[in-house]
């Protein structure tokens, strides 16, 4: 479980920022997320009308860790519960739930997150405008964004304490991104048609991320995007005969992977400028794709019997049928979700999750890497 907060003491985890300037040590007072469901903790549920059945909502999701569904998008823990727990904070409370119940205190606040399952980090218009749907809602980065800065007089009283919040907050930028590119995938459209969105997503990120530091925010972690072609959902779209698609270790389809990858170049590219720009900010990368990909290289060195193969889903090679998906009366559930990587053919497990979120808090798939300092806790067994 999440570790108890003094309310009078900051928690803090030291940085090691390979920079011009040297070393810089951080102390946080709240975490505030962005992204999509590889982040979302609960929102989506909350802002769903009531005719409309959630995955997450209902059973196997949640099961590991909760016994119950959160509106996570696993068996338990993401990547963010764990970082949360890892420095000692409260999980992070989902925005959507923070504003129906206020009589929280803004005192007790430790952290909001803003990210909500299916969010694309370019506006609902730009996939339009190309003939694309986003089935699961019309929330962009650029929409959290906005509620974020409507929801800062609460969070903060007035200039000094708000200038003094942001500095003291840590800023987890996504993931986000990958529904810029799993809408198209799957309405069809071809891998060179949707490389060519590429520079728009990494745009709105880096806006987004430039706007944050204007308004004050001092560090900021910037995950890249997954291995999609290891993603069973992937494998099941685009599955055919020519071995030449696939990677021998892993089974993973290559030209998604570069796809990925591709994405991933840019997006640094993107921080780099951003940390010209603003010398003072503490812009991290977070190298999600080769934290997961160790992984699939090595899964029995991580106690993994299955990679590629959802643990939940509709049947299939990879266990997976978008017309069955995990939590429908016909889906199937296996009974050891710590060895499997895949979720439900497009989300990891907590046991992935938990490997990647030790990859990012203690090394080494950070640039610049997050040193294992005195206010990390690190992310315990249990």
């Amino acid at each position: 479980m999440a570790s108890s907060f003094n309310n009078n003491s900051f928690i803090c985890v030291i940085i090691l920022l390979i920079t011009s300037f040297g070393h810089v040590h951080g102390c946080y007072e709240s975490i505030i997320s962005f992204g999509d469901s590889l982040a979302d903790t609960g929102n989506l549920i909350r802002l769903s009308k009531s005719n409309k059945i959630v995955a997450s909502s209902v059973l196997p999701y949640g099961e590991t860790f909760f016994h119950h569904p959160t509106g996570r998008f696993s068996d338990g823990r993401l990547v963010i519960d764990f970082i949360a727990e890892g420095m000692g904070f409260p999980l992070v409370p989902p925005y959507v739930g923070v504003m129906k119940n206020m009589s929280r205190s803004k005192n007790s606040l430790r952290g909001v997150n803003f990210a909500v399952a299916g969010a694309t980090a370019v506006d609902i218009s730009y996939l339009e405008k190309r003939g694309i749907k986003n089935p699961a809602t019309n929330v962009s980065l650029g929409t959290q964004l906005e509620w974020f800065k409507q929801m800062l007089p609460i969070l903060c009283d007035s200039p000094t304490s708000c200038k003094e919040f942001l500095e003291n907050s840590l800023f987890l930028m996504g993931e986000i991104g990958g529904n810029d590119y799993n809408h198209p995938f799957s309405q069809g459209k071809s891998g060179e048609d949707v490389q060519s969105f590429v520079p728009a997503v990494i745009s709105a990120i880096g806006l987004a991320i430039n706007e944050l530091i204007e308004l004050g925010a001092q560090t900021l972690i910037v995950p890249g995007n997954l291995p999609i072609g290891c993603s069973a959902s992937y494998l099941t779209i685009f599955k055919n005969s020519n071995k030449e698609d696939y990677d021998d270790s892993t089974g993973c389809i290559n030209w998604l992977n570069d796809f990925a990858e591709y994405h991933n170049q840019l997006l640094q590219q993107e921080i780099h400028k951003l940390r010209e720009i603003h010398p003072h900010a503490n812009i991290i990368y977070a190298d999600y794709y080769n934290a997961a990909m160790q992984i699939y290289k090595s899964p029995k060195k991580f106690g993994f019997t299955s990679t590629i193969v959802a643990c939940c889903g509709g049947g299939g090679p990879y266990n997976y049928d978008s017309k069955r998906p995990c939590g429908s009366p016909s889906s199937n559930y296996c009974d050891t979700p710590s060895s499997y990587v895949s979720w439900d053919g497009v989300h990891l497990t907590e046991a992935a999750y938990k490997l990647i979120a030790k990859g990012l808090l203690q090394g080494p798939y950070t640039i610049p890497q997050m040193n294992n300092g005195l206010c990390n806790k690190g992310i315990s067994d249990q």
